[in-house]
């Protein structure tokens, strides 16, 4: 398995992680148990940041191009109702 792959599939299983952790922290009752997988989360989202910055920098990831205003707009018309 080459390098890219490696980067990208620890990507696609670090974003599926931050929701297992968001689904888990949204039906937690328990303060410090919410708080533990609070941390955990955010540490995830972190190493995510870090890794995708490198996936980007060496060419593996390439994120869509940013929304014009008009576009930005739409969606918030959209979920303003």
């Amino acid at each position: 398995m080459d390098e890219k792959t490696m980067v990208n599939d620890v990507l696609e299983s670090t974003k599926a992680g931050l929701s297992s952790y968001q689904t888990a922290i949204s039906e937690t009752e328990n303060m410090q148990l919410r708080q533990t997988l609070q941390q955990l989360r955010d540490g995830s989202e972190n190493f995510q940041y870090e890794l995708f910055k490198v996936a980007k920098s060496k060419g593996y990831y390439k994120p869509a191009d940013p929304a014009d205003m008009s576009e930005i707009q739409k969606m918030a018309n959209q979920f303003n109702y």
